[in-house]
């Protein structure tokens, strides 16, 4: 969380902590916090602040955008849409609905990761009521054409949901001119708190209704007294989002660049996973490196102060391999062997350095007591 972030909080923790549901004077500055973040957040993704209304993250916020959507507009058709490289909180969530009664078509990618609009608009039938396609992956980072998705939604008359939780403050939106009618985002992705997100409605999916029953609050769309603290938080991070956008963008991408350059140039029998350059979020890398196990290797870099993942954190703890890793075509040997890595805009050309230099270190004590790499090195030297 970025220091600017916490400062902006924290009187809302205490000396201001007022209901915002309130007439009385605590309550009043508590209710003008959240409209300024509400405002904060609007500007970040060139919209009305009537558009965004806070929710407890990125799981939340997809929830209510699938099950009430779908749920409003099923009088019309019970067929919907998705790829099949969503996150979990959109995937489980179409699966539910597939238990009460809904058809949900999972549209494949490519090697890179890719769904086309030309794919989508092929799957729409008479009875397609909602596509949801995730702005970018959170496990190999490829950037999804959503535009042009969105638009092939909207010649049908079809609503159009995206994931945005990855792409949020990392990348320039606008869902008018990008044709998206609902908007997943969570504030820890952009260096605010966790346990707070929103959701974008645009005036087509405006009616959609409550998932969450009980007051009136935010607009009488989400019932629950509002977490003030970590609404403001929000809006302070997509304020310094906003300002720090473009600057952010060139700096990690090219880290990112230098980053998995090296690694491919330097550590053999590796291989990227998802897009390259532009395509790609700027600070996502996804490598895989052959005859390890990617768990050890984790504990590996643990050891020396990395924190890398295998995976999406949402999935922790599962023995599956990474459905995304699948989706592009990997087998499951190959997809316990990558790992992501993530850049943030305080990570610096020197920590790269060092970590290559601990993967080498790593990867060879790993693969030295790998059977199958010294086989491997035995037939082809």
């Amino acid at each position: 969380m970025k220091q600017e972030v916490l400062d902006e909080m924290l009187p809302y923790f205490r000396e201001n902590y007022g209901n915002a549901s309130a007439v009385y004077e605590l309550g009043n500055k508590s209710k003008y916090a959240i409209d300024v973040a509400r405002d904060r957040a609007a500007a970040l993704l060139d919209t009305k602040a009537e558009r965004i209304f806070f929710t407890s993250g990125g799981s939340e916020s997809d929830n209510w955008a699938l099950i009430k959507a779908s749920s409003m507009m099923k009088g019309r058709g019970k067929h919907l849409i998705t790829t099949s490289i969503e996150h979990p909180a959109v995937i489980n969530t179409m699966k539910a609905l597939q238990e009460e009664g809904f058809e949900v078509t999972f549209l494949p990618v490519d090697q890179k990761g890719f769904v086309t609009p030309e794919q989508v608009e092929a799957a729409i039938r008479d009875d397609t009521t909602l596509i949801s396609a995730m702005f970018a992956n959170n496990e190999i980072g490829t950037i999804e054409p959503i535009a042009e998705i969105g638009r092939v939604a909207h010649e049908h008359g079809i609503l159009f949901h995206t994931d945005a939780v990855q792409a949020f403050g990392q990348l320039p939106i606008d869902p008018d001119k990008m044709n998206i009618d609902m908007l997943s985002a969570s504030s820890h992705k952009i260096y605010g708190p966790k346990g707070v997100g929103l959701l974008y409605l645009s005036p087509a999916a405006s009616k959609i209704r409550s998932l969450i029953h009980g007051g009136g609050q935010e607009r009488n769309k989400r019932a629950g007294t509002e977490n003030v603290p970590g609404i403001v938080g929000f809006g302070k991070a997509c304020e310094l989002a906003k300002e720090t956008i473009q600057k952010r963008m060139e700096q990690e991408s090219k880290l990112r660049d230098y980053f998995i350059g090296r690694v491919l140039n330097e550590i053999p029998l590796t291989y990227l996973n998802g897009a390259e350059g532009s395509e790609r979020l700027p600070g996502n890398i996804n490598i895989g490196f052959k005859f390890i196990e990617a768990e050890s290797e984790l504990i590996l870099l643990d050891q020396k102060g990395i924190a890398a993942s295998s995976g999406s954190a949402c999935t922790a703890g599962s023995i599956d391999p990474s459905h995304v890793l699948i989706a592009i075509g990997r087998d499951e040997t190959e997809a316990r062997e990558s790992l992501r890595f993530t850049l943030s805009d305080s990570t610096t050309e020197d920590e790269l350095d060092k970590t290559i230099d601990v993967l080498k270190e790593t990867l060879g004590m790993l693969r030295a007591s790998n059977l199958f790499y010294q086989d491997y090195i035995k037939k082809n030297g």
